[in-house]
């Protein structure tokens, strides 16, 4: 009968099928093969293998379950919690949760009868004064955890109800893990429960439980003494999969949390054990940060993986425990495999620091640093085209890239060459570019003024199938004395590889080899974009959705790019045949997977039923392009094309949209509207029109009488681009050595202070702008001569 009625509760059939395998038997089935796959007992790897974890504890401790005042619970928190548990049991997954707060619940509800039992006349009588001195006599924990019990379990029974979760409570003390028939007892009334779709609460028994007693730790086995430890003991008990400990820290630091250099540790290795220094205890609770440590670490060494992270801080904990399962970057991670190269952070750190070495260098050095990747570029091409061919391979096998994708993925000797031409390019414009003088202004006597040019600082470049890409890029932040982190797609990761390894070479001639960094590590896009404090500038290179990706996940970052490349091109009623033609076929068919290809053809009214339309739409169908109708044009027509689904539509293949409009001013309102302000062309004969079209269109390029395919970095003249941008601040439009540069003031005085220029001063401003005259630049004494 109870069986049963547990079974009703959880919504669920008795037998091995469960409601989680009825909702996503896909998942259901892959968390079964994974618990199968680490029946061995090795623990997970990496974080992106937190997502395969099917049996997970969360360990809540006190400073979670409880308030600030350490009377009653925090209720909100305690609801993001049982909230994220639900959707993840409903997902297939078997949850269980160690619990604190029963202490803290019944303290409340002690307190609160002892106030009520005082008569109303004995407050009366001892008067407004006493009455305000009265004070809560002191109360024993295992009295307040025996009043606590019973509503801090009613209450995750009510919580858990309203997501459709049925709940159990297990008490336990250390005894029932000492004693083999009760730990065999426990471990089997855990297996049932989770077999029935129920989340187990377990708390010890802190009504009866004795004071925990130093060094009781025998044989390896962990002892109970607080909520870390029996997690832990827990976990690997019922061979958990990941154990999430919970407190008011983000994890381990490097030094004592608080500290002007303190740095979180994402990964912990248990030999690194003697390189950390643990700070206070956690506010509540019988463990601190050490205790946490050792329970994790006794917890990996059985098999199962740990993440301790902050359960407290209002703007995460509604998807701590999600976002760890889901393998994101929270907390510190346990795991036993130490990766042989550096962290993501420490490639940060690495490049920061040589990168501002690089930026001190003179201009013939960096300059120096290009022209010899590009005459490695030719020198090493076989070296280069053999692990492309790798590339090329490895994706032909698998089918999963387009034809157009495969192009970008290829190389060849003669885009080697061009690569190698575009760098020497790059060489000459570094000349004048770091340290130029933009503005001299003279203050007053003896106090000048000068903005002068400066890198950025630290580049995130994010790149799809595109190995050309790294060189280009790493040509670029070199000329503009800027540390480079390179994220290329895995697509090419041979030539990547290559490609980096030669330019680390280039930069080694004058010591700032560390200055451009490829990061090859499993990393997430998303992880990389928290690198608020080490990344300045963040450049993505790949799809519109890529970009889209980037932009939502980097919040405190800039990005520098467009999400979408939406190019209109318009045919004016005044527009000649022979350059309609020319321009229409270039902007749509000379690279159609391209973000400054065609994608909306704005047509003038006048021209419809006209000679001129007609060889538009042979020329079109000549060059296999899939026309849309938009919703005007498709009114004009009695058998039209296929209607277009969205006029905001970038469709990068051999596709365009036609659309009708009745003037000039008409194709500038819809750009406006449907456009993505990349680039956007009229065709016309009339100057005037066409000049009001080129003040009036707000994009990054406007052309008149030219194809959109112009929008390049090279036809620029810029040597190379790391994008196009169609932001408002900053670089705007194809971006090269210039977009990757910014500015500072620089103020040479004689013992001035801003009383002088008071009221009562001496001194009057001047303000008097200057020549511009360039200085020479001084090199670093220090530098590296080779």
């Amino acid at each position: 009968m109870l069986l049963q009625r547990l079974s009703l509760c959880a919504g669920l059939p008795l037998g091995p099928r469960t409601q989680s395998s009825i909702i996503c038997p896909r998942l259901a089935k892959a968390l079964t093969q994974v618990s199968l796959a680490r029946a061995n007992g090795n623990s997970f790897a990496h974080r992106r293998e937190l997502r395969q974890a099917k049996r997970i504890v969360v360990k809540l401790g006190s400073a979670v379950v409880t308030r600030g005042d350490e009377c009653g619970l925090a209720l909100g928190r305690l609801a993001s919690v049982v909230e994220q548990v639900a959707m993840l049991q409903n997902q297939g997954r078997e949850m269980m949760i160690v619990t604190s707060g029963a202490v803290a619940f019944g303290k409340q509800r002690l307190r609160h009868e002892i106030l009520l039992s005082q008569s109303v006349r004995q407050a009366l009588h001892s008067g407004q004064n006493q009455l305000k001195d009265m004070s809560v006599p002191v109360l024993e924990a295992r009295a307040c955890a025996a009043a606590g019990q019973s509503g801090l379990m009613a209450l995750y029974e009510a919580m858990f109800t309203q997501y459709s979760t049925c709940t159990a409570q297990v008490l336990v003390t250390n005894l029932d893990f000492h004693d083999d028939q009760k730990r065999q007892n426990l471990n089997s009334t855990l297996q049932e429960l989770l077999r029935m779709n129920i989340v187990p609460i377990i708390n010890t028994n802190d009504a009866v439980v004795p004071p925990p007693e130093p060094n009781s730790d025998l044989q390896g086995v962990i002892s109970i003494k607080d909520n870390d430890s029996l997690a832990a003991r827990l976990a690997v008990e019922m061979k958990a999969d990941l154990l999430i400990a919970l407190s008011d820290v983000e994890g381990l630091y490097d030094s004592p949390p608080g500290t002007d250099d303190a740095k979180l540790i994402d990964t912990f290795y248990p030999g690194d054990q003697q390189s950390i220094t643990y700070g206070t205890k956690s506010r509540v609770g019988l463990g601190g940060m050490e205790a946490k440590v050792k329970a994790a670490l006794w917890a990996l060494q059985g098999g199962t993986s740990v993440v301790i992270a902050n359960g407290t801080h209002p703007k995460v904990t509604g998807h701590v425990i999600t976002d760890i399962v889901e393998g994101k970057k929270v907390g510190t991670f346990f795991s036993e495999v130490k990766p042989a190269g550096p962290t993501v952070e420490q490639q940060t750190e690495l490049a920061q620091n040589s990168g501002r070495t690089l930026a001190a260098l003179h201009p013939d050095q960096r300059g120096a640093i290009i022209c010899h990747l590009a005459d490695l570029l030719v020198e090493k091409e076989e070296e280069i085209l053999v692990a492309n061919k790798t590339d090329m391979d490895l994706a032909a096998n698998t089918g999963q890239l387009s034809s157009a994708l495969l192009n970008r993925l290829s190389l060849s000797p003669a885009k080697l060459n061009s690569l190698a031409i575009g760098l020497r390019q790059i060489a000459v414009a570094s000349q004048d570019s770091v340290g130029r003088v933009l503005r001299r202004t003279r203050v007053a006597h003896n106090l000048e003024l000068e903005q002068i040019t400066v890198p950025i600082g630290v580049l995130l470049v994010i790149f799809e199938a595109r190995p050309d890409c790294l060189p280009q890029v790493s040509a670029l932040a070199i000329a503009s004395g800027n540390a480079l982190l390179a994220k290329g797609g895995k697509e090419a990761a041979n030539t990547n590889r290559v490609l980096h390894e030669l330019t680390q070479e280039a930069l080694d001639i004058h010591g700032v080899k560390e200055a451009v960094q490829l990061v090859s590590t499993r990393e997430e896009v998303e992880d990389l974009c928290r690198l608020d404090k080490m990344i300045d500038l963040i450049i993505p290179r790949g799809s519109s959705q890529l970009v889209r990706n980037i932009q939502r996940a980097a919040k405190s970052i800039p990005v520098l790019g467009h999400s979408e490349g939406i190019c209109h091109v318009y045919i004016d009623s005044e527009a000649t045949i022979d350059k309609v033609i020319k321009i229409v076929r270039d902007s749509k068919c000379d690279y159609p997977a391209a973000c400054n290809a065609m994608e909306t053809l704005l047509v003038h009214r006048d021209i419809l039923r006209t000679t001129l339309f007609d060889q538009i739409i042979d020329m079109l169908r000549t060059e296999r392009v899939k026309i849309h109708a938009g919703p005007r044009f498709a009114s004009y027509l009695t058998f039209s094309p296929s209607e277009v689904k969205s006029l905001r539509t970038e469709y990068g293949d051999l596709e365009c949209c036609i659309e009708v409009v009745d003037s000039m001013q008409e194709a500038i309102d819809h750009i406006h509207r449907y456009g993505s302000s990349h680039t956007d062309v009229i065709v016309t004969e009339n100057e005037d029109t066409a000049e009001q079209f080129l003040q009036q269109l707000d994009s990054a390029c406007v052309f008149w009488n030219a194809s959109s395919r112009f929008a390049d970095g090279y036809r620029f003249g810029l040597g190379a681009e790391v994008g196009i941008s169609t932001a408002r601040i900053h670089a705007r439009g194809p971006v090269g050595l210039e977009g990757l540069l910014t500015t500072k003031w620089v103020l040479r005085g004689d013992g001035h202070t801003a009383a002088d220029f008071s009221e009562h001063g001496t001194m009057k401003y001047l303000h008097e702008n200057l020549p511009v005259t360039q200085p020479q630049p001084r090199q670093m004494a220090a530098q590296r001569e080779d």
